[in-house]
């Protein structure tokens, strides 16, 4: 299993800190793994076992601790009062009321407490409410590219290498797949959708209908990079003898979201420095999963390109927009600490009509880093718009 440095180092620069570490995600990104490797780590130190408190909450082995006065007492009797306890609880989302556990495992002074869960449910009002300003939410994605290159020990030929990422995605276990017998890859990755659709979502959100959530998650899949609205929506679905509502596809595309299956980009307006309520675009987690669900063709490789790019920026920047620069649009729009970047993915810009098109998009009146990442080889400059090549951007 590759060892992703990149998350264990931010996991290490909060070890001990009075903040509780929440590992977010989609289901089977790797969170439980990295809690593995860091434990591992641990013990390496010197920290005995007795120390460290694992627990993972789908393992039937805690079925009698799903409650959170069952739990509370069993770990009570568990923390060693004379040393540092390091607890970890994975899924914790399937215990019930487990924010007065956390709350109260927070106020011990010799507890390092590390949480997963594979929605945003976990940290919904109650939790946010509860522990404000005392967690810290760390977000885990599946493999970048650039870990998949690094797991496939494919970097002598990265065009080969970005072929076979968006054949079989980047989910940690798909990618091992692939490696040992790539036929069977398509048949994890279907599990796994079921697995989120009806597990984090229709069980949990007590959906009656999911026929209606599978068709929304598909158009999505479908459309990434797309503006799209509810109402969009419920209108081609209605028109296809699937009637419903705005309300309810606006629900079920919040239960998408928070199951972090897709992600939504919105709008940001330069020139008002303000985020837009109108429209927004949406994201697949992982292409190789979009690419099974998904009627599109193959041969979508622009809008792939530009997902790959918007998970990218996510894992770098934190958050990401869709830039409307008058009546024009830059891809994406990242904040840093010096103020703003923006992005303008193609699949190729060699024909001069493309290249006076995406470079059109960044006439603002700042002078913010701009970039043009493309799949052709050549970089360079273009009045202080940076080119790059998209794979050679996405290895950092």
């Amino acid at each position: 299993m590759l060892k992703r440095e990149n998350y264990l180092k931010i996991i290490r620069s909060y070890r001990e800190k009075p903040l509780i570490k929440v590992l977010s995600g989609v289901r089977r990104c790797g969170k439980s793994t990295l809690l593995a490797m860091f434990i591992k780590e641990l013990k390496k130190e010197g920290i005995k076992s007795d120390q460290i408190i694992s627990m993972n909450f789908e393992d039937l082995a805690y079925r009698d601790l799903l409650s959170a006065n069952a739990l509370y007492d069993y770990l009570k009797q568990k923390i060693n009062k004379k040393k540092m306890n390091y607890i970890f609880l994975d899924e914790i989302q399937n215990v019930a009321d487990f924010e007065r556990v956390v709350d109260s495992l927070f106020v011990q002074k010799n507890v390092d407490l590390y949480i997963t869960g594979s929605n945003a449910y976990f940290l919904s009002s109650d939790l946010a409410t509860i522990l404000t300003g005392r967690y810290i939410e760390i977000k885990v994605y599946p493999y970048s590219f650039a870990e998949f290159v690094s797991a496939t020990k494919m970097r002598a030929n990265l065009t080969l290498a970005y072929e076979n990422y968006i054949e079989c995605g980047s989910f940690p276990e798909a990618v091992n797949l692939f490696i040992e017998d790539k036929s069977i890859v398509d048949r994890y990755l279907q599990n796994l959708y079921d697995t989120v659709i009806f597990k984090d979502i229709v069980a949990r959100k007590e959906i009656k209908n999911s026929l209606y959530l599978q068709d929304i998650s598909k158009f999505i899949f479908d459309n990434i990079g797309n503006f799209t609205s509810p109402k969009r929506i419920s209108d081609i679905l209605t028109a296809n003898n699937r009637a419903i509502s705005n309300h309810t596809v606006e629900n079920y595309l919040q239960a998408l979201t928070d199951s972090f299956l897709v992600y939504p980009a919105s709008r940001y307006d330069i020139k008002g420095r303000q985020i837009l309520q109108t429209n927004q675009k949406y994201y697949a987690v992982d292409i190789g999963l979009r690419s099974m669900i998904s009627d599109t063709k193959p041969s979508d490789y622009g809008h792939i390109l530009e997902n790959i790019v918007y998970l990218e920026l996510l894992r770098r920047y934190g958050k990401v927009w869709v830039g409307k620069n008058r009546e024009k649009e830059i891809d994406f729009v990242v904040k840093t600490k010096n103020g703003l970047k923006y992005f303008q993915v193609a699949l190729s810009v060699r024909g001069s009509d493309t290249l006076k098109r995406e470079l059109s998009a960044f006439e603002t009146k700042d002078n913010y880093p701009k970039t043009l990442i493309t799949m052709d080889p050549e970089e360079g400059s273009h009045n202080g718009v940076i080119q790059k090549n998209a794979l050679k951007f996405l290895l950092g």
